[in-house]
């Protein structure tokens, strides 16, 4: 019998002894992990690890926003409402500014804000407090944005400094703001023909690539409210207006387009073109016209240096087949300095002619040597030349009434006898020749008031 107790009481003690040992070895653990977090706290005074916290929360939080948004669980290669209507995407804008205007590249440059509002129900989140939730480039990677293009367009890009310049907001109910910061360089067809006193229109073009008008629906969120600018000073052009507009692009593939419109006008400053064009170009005509009291050579100065103003303003200006208001002006102004030339040339021309006669009708005195002799009249004259060698010449009957007619007197015309007249035309030229500084006289006051009156009537058609 008392070897059967012993049985039993050695049976529980072997039953009993696993349970000891794992309440030890909990107890243990537990004491452990106690002693290392006193440790802990004693060597950091209190204060929780700042680096561990930081990487803790950064991995908590990614993992509860893709799982608040549910990315993974949705196809994002297609757009909101798949196979429904149009998705209705507002948009507005905010310029920065407008970089620069280029009439050679018939292009301009522009920094502005692009947002984009629209609403992706598989985005849409609980939220006690109705807060959004901001992001940046890379969670938009993962999600489908709008496919919004800038219609001729020749340049643009994305700001990457520091990070890519976007933004992306999504609100509890599936809401979402995108923003993106860019700059673009578009066609502007420009109209010259009255430059430099022009007005352009230019517009900055914005449509979906892919979406035609039965998948995505553009508009202007806030109407004409939608185009916000700052105040901006360009160094060539005031900005006289910008306004939103709407309207539909057909293309024959693929169909009908919504399409925006950023239009703004731009008129050009006068004041630089006066001073490096007009001003010049005035002066080198009325100094033109001080040749009609100085010498010609004043003329061709002034004719070079009217060529070099017209290549000048020629070379900054595109190669454009019509002519221009700044082409009329130069090339009238040209004129006046070419007739101004043409007008010394003939007095100059008259006057020689006169000279000879005169020179020709006058007998040079017996009391002048050659050398006096020749300056006189121009010609040679050697008294030592023996002529009596020289045959003299035969009479004939043209030389004998030359002759007859050279020595007798003029006598009044018998009764019945034609006159002969001059033509009035050619009475009028011997007139002018004869006076020729007459030329000079009339010129003074003719080439100012024709240049004054073409003044006034190109500026009023211009401006």
């Amino acid at each position: 019998m008392r070897v059967v107790l012993l049985a039993l009481r050695f049976m529980c003690m072997a039953g009993l002894w696993p349970v000891t040992q794992l309440n030890t070895s909990h107890f243990k653990r537990r004491h452990k992990e106690s002693y290392l977090g006193d440790t802990v706290k004693q060597k950091h005074a209190g204060r929780v690890d700042p680096k561990m916290k930081k990487l803790d929360s950064t991995k908590s939080m990614l993992i509860k926003s893709e799982q608040l948004l549910r990315i993974e669980d949705h196809d994002f290669a297609m757009r909101p409402g798949f196979g429904g209507g149009a998705l209705p995407v507002g948009i507005d804008v905010q310029v920065e500014s407008i970089d620069s205007i280029s009439e050679v590249n018939m292009d301009f440059t522009m920094t502005l804000y692009l947002r984009h509002y629209w609403q992706d129900i598989r985005l849409a989140f609980p939220s006690s407090s109705n807060k959004s939730r901001t992001f940046d480039a890379r969670l938009v990677k993962k999600i489908w944005v709008p496919d919004v293009f800038f219609v001729h367009s020749k340049r643009s890009f994305i700001h990457d400094t520091t990070m890519e310049n976007i933004m992306l907001r999504v609100y509890p109910d599936g809401h979402i703001l995108y923003s993106v910061r860019i700059t673009v360089t578009a066609l502007c067809s420009m109209d010259f023909s009255s430059f430099p006193l022009d007005t352009q229109n230019c517009s900055l073009e914005l449509e979906s690539y892919a979406y035609n008008e039965n998948d995505l629906m553009l508009y202007w969120k806030n109407g004409n409210d939608s185009l916000r600018t700052d105040e901006m000073m360009l160094s060539q052009f005031f900005i006289e207006d910008f306004q939103p507009s709407f309207g539909l692009a057909f293309y024959s593939s693929t169909g009908w387009y919504n399409r925006l419109y950023i239009n703004f006008i731009l008129r050009r400053h006068i004041f630089f073109f006066m001073l490096q064009t007009y001003f010049p170009t005035m002066l080198m005509v009325m100094l033109s016209w001080v040749s009609f009291w100085i010498d010609r050579r004043a003329c061709i100065t002034t004719v070079l240096t009217m060529s070099t103003i017209i290549t000048g303003v020629s070379a900054s200006m595109p190669q454009v087949s019509y002519v221009k208001a700044v082409d009329i002006y130069l090339w009238a102004s040209f004129l006046f300095v070419f007739l101004s030339v043409i007008e010394y040339a003939a007095v100059n021309y008259f006057t020689t002619v006169e000279e000879m006669k005169k020179l020709k009708r006058a007998k040079v005195p017996a009391s002048f040597n050659n050398a006096q002799a020749m300056a006189f009249d121009g010609c040679f004259h050697d008294n030592d030349i023996d002529l009596t060698s020289f045959p003299e010449a035969t009479s004939t009957p043209n030389t004998e009434r030359n002759t007859r007619a050279r020595n007798s007197t003029v006598s009044s015309p018998t009764e019945g006898t034609k006159l002969r007249c001059k033509p009035p035309l050619k009475r009028h030229l011997s007139f002018i020749m004869s006076n020729s500084y007459m030329i000079d006289s009339y010129s003074r006051v003719i080439f100012p008031l024709t240049y004054l009156l073409f003044n006034i009537i190109y500026w009023s058609l211009y401006s």
